[in-house]
Protein backbone atom coordinates (compact mmCIF):
# COMPACT_ATOMS: atom_id res chain seq x y z
CA UNK A 1 0.00 0.00 0.00
CA UNK A 2 1.30 3.43 -0.99
CA UNK A 3 2.62 5.56 1.87
CA UNK A 4 1.75 9.24 2.34
CA UNK A 5 3.90 12.11 3.57
CA UNK A 6 3.28 13.94 6.84
CA UNK A 7 1.83 16.95 5.03
CA UNK A 8 -0.36 14.86 2.71
CA UNK A 9 -1.57 12.58 5.51
CA UNK A 10 -2.36 15.56 7.71
CA UNK A 11 -4.11 17.30 4.81
CA UNK A 12 -6.31 14.27 4.01
CA UNK A 13 -7.29 13.60 7.63
CA UNK A 14 -7.66 17.33 8.31
CA UNK A 15 -9.99 17.93 5.37
CA UNK A 16 -12.02 14.85 6.32
CA UNK A 17 -12.14 15.98 9.94
CA UNK A 18 -13.32 19.46 8.97
CA UNK A 19 -15.91 18.00 6.61
CA UNK A 20 -17.07 15.75 9.45
CA UNK A 21 -17.31 18.79 11.72
CA UNK A 22 -19.28 20.62 9.02
CA UNK A 23 -21.62 17.65 8.76
CA UNK A 24 -21.77 17.75 12.55
CA UNK A 25 -23.40 21.17 12.24
CA UNK A 26 -26.35 19.35 10.69
CA UNK A 27 -26.47 17.48 13.99
CA UNK A 28 -25.66 20.27 16.40
CA UNK A 29 -27.73 23.02 14.79
CA UNK A 30 -31.09 21.19 14.60
CA UNK A 31 -30.43 19.69 18.04
CA UNK A 32 -29.90 23.16 19.47
CA UNK A 33 -33.05 24.38 17.73
CA UNK A 34 -35.08 21.37 18.92
CA UNK A 35 -34.10 21.13 22.59
CA UNK A 36 -32.22 24.39 23.37
CA UNK A 37 -29.43 24.92 25.89
CA UNK A 38 -31.25 22.87 28.55
CA UNK A 39 -31.62 19.77 26.35
CA UNK A 40 -28.08 20.10 25.05
CA UNK A 41 -26.96 20.25 28.67
CA UNK A 42 -28.60 16.85 29.32
CA UNK A 43 -26.98 15.45 26.18
CA UNK A 44 -23.55 16.84 27.06
CA UNK A 45 -23.61 15.55 30.63
CA UNK A 46 -23.39 11.98 29.37
CA UNK A 47 -20.91 12.77 26.64
CA UNK A 48 -17.78 13.08 28.84
CA UNK A 49 -18.27 9.48 30.01
CA UNK A 50 -18.39 8.34 26.38
CA UNK A 51 -15.33 10.46 25.62
CA UNK A 52 -13.64 8.93 28.66
CA UNK A 53 -14.02 5.52 27.03
CA UNK A 54 -12.69 6.91 23.74
CA UNK A 55 -9.71 8.27 25.64
CA UNK A 56 -9.20 5.12 27.71
CA UNK A 57 -9.22 2.99 24.57
CA UNK A 58 -7.27 5.45 22.40
CA UNK A 59 -3.92 3.97 23.33
CA UNK A 60 -4.62 0.78 21.39
CA UNK A 61 -5.15 2.48 17.95
CA UNK A 62 -2.00 4.56 18.58
CA UNK A 63 -0.08 1.40 19.55
CA UNK A 64 -1.43 -0.33 16.42
CA UNK A 65 -0.34 2.61 14.28
CA UNK A 66 3.19 2.62 15.74
CA UNK A 67 3.70 -1.17 15.71
CA UNK A 68 2.24 -1.64 12.22
CA UNK A 69 4.47 1.19 10.93
CA UNK A 70 7.57 -0.39 12.51
CA UNK A 71 6.74 -3.89 11.19
CA UNK A 72 5.95 -2.52 7.75
CA UNK A 73 9.24 -0.57 7.70
CA UNK A 74 11.21 -3.85 8.01
CA UNK A 75 8.79 -5.71 5.67
CA UNK A 76 7.37 -7.96 8.39
CA UNK A 77 3.91 -8.63 6.91
CA UNK A 78 3.15 -11.42 9.37
CA UNK A 79 3.85 -9.01 12.23
CA UNK A 80 1.44 -6.45 10.73
CA UNK A 81 -1.46 -8.94 10.66
CA UNK A 82 -0.65 -10.29 14.12
CA UNK A 83 -0.74 -6.78 15.62
CA UNK A 84 -4.19 -6.25 14.12
CA UNK A 85 -5.54 -9.53 15.52
CA UNK A 86 -4.26 -8.98 19.05
CA UNK A 87 -5.52 -5.40 19.08
CA UNK A 88 -8.98 -6.46 17.87
CA UNK A 89 -9.30 -8.91 20.76
CA UNK A 90 -8.33 -6.24 23.30
CA UNK A 91 -10.69 -3.61 21.91
CA UNK A 92 -13.70 -5.92 21.71
CA UNK A 93 -13.21 -6.88 25.36
CA UNK A 94 -12.75 -3.24 26.36
CA UNK A 95 -15.70 -1.91 24.34
CA UNK A 96 -18.13 -4.62 25.41
CA UNK A 97 -17.08 -4.22 29.04
CA UNK A 98 -17.59 -0.46 29.04
CA UNK A 99 -20.98 -0.80 27.34
CA UNK A 100 -22.07 -3.30 29.99
CA UNK A 101 -20.87 -1.07 32.86
CA UNK A 102 -22.77 1.97 31.56
CA UNK A 103 -25.96 -0.02 30.98
CA UNK A 104 -25.88 -1.62 34.44
CA UNK A 105 -24.74 1.37 36.52
CA UNK A 106 -26.30 4.32 34.65
CA UNK A 107 -28.70 5.31 37.45
CA UNK A 108 -26.04 5.10 40.22
CA UNK A 109 -23.70 7.19 38.02
CA UNK A 110 -26.33 9.92 37.59
CA UNK A 111 -26.97 9.92 41.34
CA UNK A 112 -23.26 9.93 42.26
CA UNK A 113 -22.39 12.81 39.93
CA UNK A 114 -25.48 14.73 41.10
CA UNK A 115 -26.74 15.25 37.58
CA UNK A 116 -30.33 16.12 36.81
CA UNK A 117 -32.31 12.84 36.64
CA UNK A 118 -33.38 13.73 33.11
CA UNK A 119 -29.78 13.14 31.90
CA UNK A 120 -30.31 9.37 32.50
CA UNK A 121 -31.84 8.86 29.04
CA UNK A 122 -28.78 10.30 27.28
CA UNK A 123 -26.45 8.15 29.36
CA UNK A 124 -28.33 4.91 28.67
CA UNK A 125 -28.39 5.69 24.94
CA UNK A 126 -24.74 6.53 24.57
CA UNK A 127 -23.85 3.30 26.42
CA UNK A 128 -24.36 1.36 23.16
CA UNK A 129 -21.61 3.26 21.31
CA UNK A 130 -18.34 1.88 22.83
CA UNK A 131 -18.56 -1.65 21.40
CA UNK A 132 -19.02 -0.38 17.83
CA UNK A 133 -16.49 2.43 18.15
CA UNK A 134 -13.92 -0.11 19.39
CA UNK A 135 -14.00 -2.17 16.19
CA UNK A 136 -13.84 0.92 14.01
CA UNK A 137 -10.87 2.34 15.95
CA UNK A 138 -8.79 -0.81 15.44
CA UNK A 139 -9.01 -0.57 11.66
CA UNK A 140 -8.32 3.17 11.72
CA UNK A 141 -5.12 2.53 13.65
CA UNK A 142 -4.20 -0.25 11.19
CA UNK A 143 -4.51 1.96 8.10
CA UNK A 144 -2.75 4.87 9.82
CA UNK A 145 0.14 2.52 10.60
CA UNK A 146 0.38 1.73 6.88
CA UNK A 147 0.69 5.54 6.44
CA UNK A 148 -2.35 5.72 4.20
CA UNK A 149 -5.02 8.03 5.60
CA UNK A 150 -7.62 7.70 2.83
CA UNK A 151 -9.73 4.99 4.47
CA UNK A 152 -9.66 6.47 8.00
CA UNK A 153 -10.61 9.82 6.46
CA UNK A 154 -13.60 8.43 4.58
CA UNK A 155 -14.70 6.47 7.66
CA UNK A 156 -14.85 9.74 9.64
CA UNK A 157 -17.27 11.19 7.13
CA UNK A 158 -19.42 8.05 7.01
CA UNK A 159 -19.49 7.91 10.82
CA UNK A 160 -20.66 11.50 11.01
CA UNK A 161 -23.36 11.00 8.39
CA UNK A 162 -24.71 8.04 10.36
CA UNK A 163 -24.61 10.06 13.57
CA UNK A 164 -26.44 13.01 11.99
CA UNK A 165 -29.15 11.02 10.23
CA UNK A 166 -29.94 8.64 13.09
CA UNK A 167 -29.28 11.08 15.96
CA UNK A 168 -31.31 14.00 14.61
CA UNK A 169 -34.01 11.68 13.32
CA UNK A 170 -34.52 10.06 16.74
CA UNK A 171 -34.33 13.44 18.52
CA UNK A 172 -37.14 14.74 16.32
CA UNK A 173 -39.27 11.59 16.68
CA UNK A 174 -38.90 11.51 20.48
CA UNK A 175 -39.35 15.25 21.11
CA UNK A 176 -43.12 14.98 21.82
CA UNK A 177 -42.27 12.70 24.78
CA UNK A 178 -40.03 15.35 26.35
CA UNK A 179 -36.69 17.12 26.00
CA UNK A 180 -34.89 14.41 27.98
CA UNK A 181 -36.11 11.64 25.60
CA UNK A 182 -35.12 13.72 22.60
CA UNK A 183 -31.61 14.20 24.05
CA UNK A 184 -31.42 10.43 24.57
CA UNK A 185 -32.33 9.80 20.93
CA UNK A 186 -29.60 12.20 19.83
CA UNK A 187 -27.06 10.34 21.97
CA UNK A 188 -27.94 7.06 20.20
CA UNK A 189 -26.55 8.58 17.01
CA UNK A 190 -22.99 7.96 18.29
CA UNK A 191 -23.57 4.20 18.17
CA UNK A 192 -25.09 4.41 14.69
CA UNK A 193 -22.07 6.32 13.41
CA UNK A 194 -19.74 3.65 14.78
CA UNK A 195 -21.72 0.92 13.03
CA UNK A 196 -21.60 2.60 9.61
CA UNK A 197 -17.94 3.69 9.86
CA UNK A 198 -16.91 0.23 11.05
CA UNK A 199 -18.67 -1.58 8.21
CA UNK A 200 -16.82 0.58 5.66
CA UNK A 201 -13.37 -0.07 7.21
CA UNK A 202 -13.93 -3.82 7.55
CA UNK A 203 -14.85 -3.99 3.86
CA UNK A 204 -11.70 -2.07 2.89
CA UNK A 205 -9.52 -4.27 5.09
CA UNK A 206 -10.64 -7.44 3.32
CA UNK A 207 -9.92 -5.72 0.03
CA UNK A 208 -6.30 -4.82 0.84
CA UNK A 209 -5.68 -8.01 2.84
CA UNK A 210 -5.00 -9.72 -0.49
CA UNK A 211 -1.85 -7.58 -0.87
CA UNK A 212 -0.26 -9.33 2.12
CA UNK A 213 1.45 -12.58 1.12
CA UNK A 214 0.73 -14.18 4.48
CA UNK A 215 -1.17 -17.47 4.53
CA UNK A 216 -0.87 -18.36 8.22
CA UNK A 217 0.07 -16.13 11.14
CA UNK A 218 2.01 -17.70 14.00
CA UNK A 219 1.02 -16.60 17.47
CA UNK A 220 3.43 -14.46 19.47
CA UNK A 221 2.53 -13.42 23.00
CA UNK A 222 5.23 -10.73 22.92
CA UNK A 223 3.04 -8.75 20.52
CA UNK A 224 0.25 -8.47 23.08
CA UNK A 225 2.73 -7.39 25.74
CA UNK A 226 4.19 -4.68 23.50
CA UNK A 227 0.71 -3.49 22.56
CA UNK A 228 -0.18 -3.06 26.21
CA UNK A 229 3.22 -1.49 26.99
CA UNK A 230 2.53 1.27 24.45
CA UNK A 231 -1.23 1.46 24.79
CA UNK A 232 -1.58 1.76 28.57
CA UNK A 233 0.48 4.96 29.04
CA UNK A 234 -0.99 6.48 25.87
CA UNK A 235 -4.50 5.67 27.09
CA UNK A 236 -3.69 7.08 30.51
CA UNK A 237 -2.50 10.29 28.86
CA UNK A 238 -5.64 10.55 26.77
CA UNK A 239 -7.73 9.63 29.79
CA UNK A 240 -6.22 12.54 31.68
CA UNK A 241 -7.45 14.88 28.96
CA UNK A 242 -10.85 13.27 29.09
CA UNK A 243 -10.81 13.51 32.87
CA UNK A 244 -10.56 17.26 32.39
CA UNK A 245 -13.96 17.07 30.68
CA UNK A 246 -15.31 14.78 33.37
CA UNK A 247 -14.10 17.27 35.96
CA UNK A 248 -16.18 19.91 34.23
CA UNK A 249 -19.27 17.66 34.08
CA UNK A 250 -18.92 16.65 37.76
CA UNK A 251 -17.67 19.85 39.39
CA UNK A 252 -18.92 22.75 37.29
CA UNK A 253 -22.70 22.21 37.73
CA UNK A 254 -22.18 21.60 41.48
CA UNK A 255 -19.97 24.64 41.96
CA UNK A 256 -22.36 26.82 39.96
CA UNK A 257 -25.05 25.86 42.49
CA UNK A 258 -22.68 27.06 45.23
CA UNK A 259 -22.30 30.31 43.32
CA UNK A 260 -26.05 30.87 43.68
CA UNK A 261 -27.39 29.58 40.34
CA UNK A 262 -30.43 27.32 40.06
CA UNK A 263 -30.27 23.78 38.60
CA UNK A 264 -31.69 25.06 35.33
CA UNK A 265 -29.29 28.03 35.16
CA UNK A 266 -26.33 25.74 35.91
CA UNK A 267 -27.39 23.32 33.18
CA UNK A 268 -27.78 26.17 30.68
CA UNK A 269 -24.32 27.61 31.47
CA UNK A 270 -22.79 24.15 31.25
CA UNK A 271 -24.57 23.59 27.94
CA UNK A 272 -23.13 26.87 26.61
CA UNK A 273 -19.63 25.82 27.68
CA UNK A 274 -19.71 22.27 26.30
CA UNK A 275 -22.38 22.46 23.60
CA UNK A 276 -21.17 25.69 21.99
CA UNK A 277 -17.70 26.82 23.11
CA UNK A 278 -16.13 23.36 23.20
CA UNK A 279 -17.75 22.46 19.87
CA UNK A 280 -16.12 25.44 18.16
CA UNK A 281 -12.79 24.87 19.91
CA UNK A 282 -12.83 21.30 18.59
CA UNK A 283 -12.73 22.50 14.97
CA UNK A 284 -9.02 23.49 14.99
CA UNK A 285 -8.34 20.56 17.34
CA UNK A 286 -9.62 18.32 14.53
CA UNK A 287 -6.71 19.48 12.38
CA UNK A 288 -4.34 18.95 15.29
CA UNK A 289 -5.68 15.41 15.78
CA UNK A 290 -5.09 14.76 12.07
CA UNK A 291 -1.50 15.95 12.43
CA UNK A 292 -0.92 13.71 15.45
CA UNK A 293 -2.46 10.66 13.74
CA UNK A 294 -0.13 11.13 10.75
CA UNK A 295 2.86 12.01 12.91
CA UNK A 296 3.14 8.95 15.18
CA UNK A 297 3.72 6.27 12.47
CA UNK A 298 6.04 8.54 10.45
CA UNK A 299 8.18 9.46 13.48
CA UNK A 300 8.15 5.80 14.60
CA UNK A 301 9.40 4.58 11.20
CA UNK A 302 12.21 7.16 11.01
CA UNK A 303 13.18 6.43 14.63
CA UNK A 304 13.33 2.62 14.26
CA UNK A 305 15.45 3.04 11.10
CA UNK A 306 17.75 5.38 13.13
CA UNK A 307 17.35 8.38 10.81
CA UNK A 308 18.09 11.12 13.34
CA UNK A 309 18.08 14.00 10.82
CA UNK A 310 14.73 12.89 9.40
CA UNK A 311 13.26 12.66 12.93
CA UNK A 312 14.47 16.21 13.71
CA UNK A 313 13.06 17.55 10.43
CA UNK A 314 9.68 15.90 11.03
CA UNK A 315 9.51 17.33 14.56
CA UNK A 316 10.18 20.86 13.32
CA UNK A 317 7.66 20.45 10.50
CA UNK A 318 5.04 19.16 12.94
CA UNK A 319 5.54 22.10 15.31
CA UNK A 320 5.25 24.53 12.40
CA UNK A 321 2.00 22.92 11.28
CA UNK A 322 0.63 22.98 14.82
CA UNK A 323 1.21 26.72 15.23
CA UNK A 324 -0.03 27.54 11.73
CA UNK A 325 -3.28 25.84 12.79
CA UNK A 326 -3.49 27.10 16.39
CA UNK A 327 -2.67 30.81 16.27
CA UNK A 328 -5.11 32.00 13.55
CA UNK A 329 -7.85 29.80 15.07
CA UNK A 330 -7.32 31.39 18.45
CA UNK A 331 -7.40 34.92 17.00
CA UNK A 332 -10.44 34.25 14.82
CA UNK A 333 -12.61 32.64 17.51
CA UNK A 334 -11.67 35.31 20.05
CA UNK A 335 -12.48 38.28 17.82
CA UNK A 336 -15.48 36.82 15.98
CA UNK A 337 -17.08 34.75 18.75
CA UNK A 338 -20.53 36.38 18.57
CA UNK A 339 -20.95 36.42 14.76
CA UNK A 340 -19.63 32.84 14.49
CA UNK A 341 -22.14 31.51 17.05
CA UNK A 342 -24.90 33.56 15.45
CA UNK A 343 -23.97 32.09 12.07
CA UNK A 344 -23.98 28.50 13.29
CA UNK A 345 -26.74 28.75 15.90
CA UNK A 346 -29.12 31.47 14.65
CA UNK A 347 -30.78 33.21 17.56
CA UNK A 348 -28.82 31.00 19.99
CA UNK A 349 -25.61 33.04 20.39
CA UNK A 350 -25.86 33.34 24.19
CA UNK A 351 -22.58 32.36 25.79
CA UNK A 352 -20.31 33.83 23.12
CA UNK A 353 -18.12 35.34 25.86
CA UNK A 354 -17.37 31.79 27.05
CA UNK A 355 -16.18 30.95 23.53
CA UNK A 356 -14.00 34.07 23.44
CA UNK A 357 -11.99 33.16 26.49
CA UNK A 358 -11.97 29.43 25.70
CA UNK A 359 -10.22 30.27 22.43
CA UNK A 360 -7.12 31.32 24.38
CA UNK A 361 -6.54 27.67 25.29
CA UNK A 362 -6.23 26.51 21.65
CA UNK A 363 -2.45 27.07 21.13
CA UNK A 364 -1.60 25.37 24.41
CA UNK A 365 -3.87 22.37 23.77
CA UNK A 366 -2.40 21.87 20.29
CA UNK A 367 1.20 22.20 21.52
CA UNK A 368 0.47 19.63 24.23
CA UNK A 369 -1.14 17.25 21.70
CA UNK A 370 1.61 17.57 19.09
CA UNK A 371 4.52 17.24 21.52
CA UNK A 372 2.83 14.22 23.11
CA UNK A 373 2.51 12.53 19.69
CA UNK A 374 6.20 13.22 18.99
CA UNK A 375 7.27 11.73 22.32
CA UNK A 376 5.08 8.66 21.71
CA UNK A 377 6.60 8.22 18.25
CA UNK A 378 10.15 8.02 19.66
CA UNK A 379 9.22 5.75 22.55
CA UNK A 380 8.57 8.07 25.51
CA UNK A 381 5.18 7.02 26.85
CA UNK A 382 5.22 7.69 30.60
CA UNK A 383 6.44 11.30 30.87
CA UNK A 384 3.63 12.87 28.77
CA UNK A 385 1.15 11.11 31.06
CA UNK A 386 2.77 12.51 34.18
CA UNK A 387 2.89 15.98 32.68
CA UNK A 388 -0.77 15.86 31.63
CA UNK A 389 -1.63 14.61 35.13
CA UNK A 390 0.06 17.67 36.60
CA UNK A 391 -1.90 19.87 34.20
CA UNK A 392 -5.10 18.15 35.31
CA UNK A 393 -4.32 18.90 38.96
CA UNK A 394 -3.82 22.57 38.08
CA UNK A 395 -7.20 22.59 36.33
CA UNK A 396 -8.98 20.96 39.27
CA UNK A 397 -7.55 23.41 41.77
CA UNK A 398 -8.47 26.44 39.68
CA UNK A 399 -11.97 25.10 38.95
CA UNK A 400 -12.66 24.36 42.62
CA UNK A 401 -11.50 27.82 43.68
CA UNK A 402 -12.97 30.02 40.96
CA UNK A 403 -16.27 28.54 39.74
CA UNK A 404 -18.05 29.08 43.12
CA UNK A 405 -17.23 32.81 42.89
CA UNK A 406 -20.46 34.48 41.64
CA UNK A 407 -18.60 37.12 39.61
CA UNK A 408 -16.46 34.46 37.83
CA UNK A 409 -18.75 31.37 37.77
CA UNK A 410 -18.44 29.36 34.52
CA UNK A 411 -15.31 31.27 33.47
CA UNK A 412 -13.47 29.55 36.31
CA UNK A 413 -13.66 26.31 34.30
CA UNK A 414 -12.27 28.12 31.25
CA UNK A 415 -9.40 29.61 33.27
CA UNK A 416 -8.73 26.18 34.75
CA UNK A 417 -8.42 24.60 31.29
CA UNK A 418 -6.09 27.35 30.08
CA UNK A 419 -3.88 27.02 33.16
CA UNK A 420 -3.76 23.22 32.93
CA UNK A 421 -2.74 23.17 29.27
CA UNK A 422 -0.16 25.95 29.71
CA UNK A 423 1.61 23.78 32.28
CA UNK A 424 1.34 20.64 30.12
CA UNK A 425 2.55 22.27 26.89
CA UNK A 426 5.54 24.05 28.43
CA UNK A 427 6.77 20.98 30.31
CA UNK A 428 6.34 18.76 27.22
CA UNK A 429 8.43 21.13 25.10
CA UNK A 430 11.18 21.33 27.73
CA UNK A 431 11.31 17.52 28.03
CA UNK A 432 11.32 17.12 24.24
CA UNK A 433 14.18 19.58 23.78
CA UNK A 434 16.24 17.96 26.57
CA UNK A 435 15.76 14.29 25.61
CA UNK A 436 15.98 14.57 21.84
CA UNK A 437 18.62 17.31 21.92
CA UNK A 438 16.76 19.31 19.31
CA UNK A 439 16.79 23.07 18.87
CA UNK A 440 13.55 24.39 17.46
CA UNK A 441 13.46 27.32 15.04
CA UNK A 442 11.46 29.78 17.18
CA UNK A 443 11.13 32.28 14.33
CA UNK A 444 9.53 29.86 11.87
CA UNK A 445 7.50 27.96 14.47
CA UNK A 446 6.13 30.77 16.67
CA UNK A 447 7.02 34.31 15.58
CA UNK A 448 6.11 34.15 11.87
CA UNK A 449 2.72 32.39 12.40
CA UNK A 450 1.91 34.86 15.22
CA UNK A 451 2.75 37.84 12.98
CA UNK A 452 0.70 36.38 10.10
CA UNK A 453 -2.22 35.74 12.48
CA UNK A 454 -2.10 39.33 13.77
CA UNK A 455 -2.16 40.83 10.28
CA UNK A 456 -4.90 38.41 9.25
CA UNK A 457 -7.22 39.17 12.15
CA UNK A 458 -6.82 42.94 11.67
CA UNK A 459 -7.85 42.50 8.04
CA UNK A 460 -10.71 40.17 9.03
CA UNK A 461 -12.17 42.64 11.54
CA UNK A 462 -11.97 45.49 9.00
CA UNK A 463 -13.63 43.33 6.32
CA UNK A 464 -16.35 42.24 8.75
CA UNK A 465 -17.19 45.82 9.74
CA UNK A 466 -17.29 47.06 6.16
CA UNK A 467 -19.38 44.17 4.87
CA UNK A 468 -21.75 44.55 7.84
CA UNK A 469 -22.19 48.25 7.16
CA UNK A 470 -23.07 47.40 3.57
CA UNK A 471 -25.31 44.33 4.13
CA UNK A 472 -26.57 44.79 7.74
CA UNK A 473 -26.19 41.02 8.07
CA UNK A 474 -23.87 39.50 10.66
CA UNK A 475 -24.11 36.09 8.97
CA UNK A 476 -22.99 37.31 5.53
CA UNK A 477 -20.33 39.50 7.12
CA UNK A 478 -19.03 36.60 9.18
CA UNK A 479 -18.87 34.20 6.24
CA UNK A 480 -17.14 36.73 3.94
CA UNK A 481 -14.61 37.82 6.57
CA UNK A 482 -13.69 34.22 7.51
CA UNK A 483 -13.27 33.21 3.85
CA UNK A 484 -11.18 36.32 3.21
CA UNK A 485 -9.13 35.65 6.34
CA UNK A 486 -8.25 32.12 5.17
CA UNK A 487 -7.03 33.46 1.81
CA UNK A 488 -5.08 36.30 3.44
CA UNK A 489 -3.49 33.96 5.97
CA UNK A 490 -2.48 31.48 3.28
CA UNK A 491 -0.79 34.26 1.29
CA UNK A 492 1.01 35.53 4.40
CA UNK A 493 2.28 32.02 5.21
CA UNK A 494 3.79 31.82 1.70
CA UNK A 495 5.21 35.38 1.78
CA UNK A 496 6.80 34.84 5.19
CA UNK A 497 8.26 31.53 3.92
CA UNK A 498 7.04 29.53 6.91
CA UNK A 499 6.92 26.62 4.45
CA UNK A 500 8.61 26.38 1.08
CA UNK A 501 5.86 26.33 -1.53
CA UNK A 502 7.76 23.85 -3.75
CA UNK A 503 8.17 21.47 -0.80
CA UNK A 504 4.47 21.57 0.12
CA UNK A 505 3.45 21.07 -3.53
CA UNK A 506 5.76 18.07 -3.87
CA UNK A 507 4.50 16.44 -0.69
CA UNK A 508 0.84 16.97 -1.54
CA UNK A 509 0.75 16.03 -5.19
CA UNK A 510 3.68 13.77 -6.03
CA UNK A 511 3.34 10.01 -5.68
CA UNK A 512 6.21 8.63 -3.64
CA UNK A 513 7.03 5.95 -1.14
CA UNK A 514 8.79 7.95 1.52
CA UNK A 515 9.00 11.60 2.58
CA UNK A 516 12.46 13.13 2.64
CA UNK A 517 12.84 16.25 4.74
Amino acid sequence: MKKQSLIKGTFILGVAGLLAKFLGLFFRWPLQMLIGDEGVGYYQMSFPLYMFFIAAASGIPVAISKMVSESNAIHDEEGVILVLRKAMLLMIILGAGFTAILLIFSKPIVHFLKWDNKSYYSLISIAFAPIFISIMSVFRGFFQGLQNMNYPAVSQIIEQIGRVVIGVGLAYILLPRGIEYSAGGAALGAAAGGVFGGIYLVAKYFKIRKEFKVKKVRDNTDVLGKLLYIAIPVSLGAAVSSIMSLIDSALVPQKLLEAGFTYKQSTILYGQLTGKAFIMINVPLTLSAALCASLVPIIAEAHILKRKLEVDNKIELAMKLSMVIALPSCAGLFCLAWPILNLIFPGQSAGFEILQYSAISIPFIIIAQTSTAILQGVGYYIMPVLILGLGCIVKVVITLLMVPMPNINIYGAVIGSIGGYIVASLLNILFLAKRLKIRLNISDIFIKPAFASLLMIIAVVIIYMNVYNYTISSKISCFVSIASGMVIYGILVILLRIFRYSYVKKKLFKKQRREHA
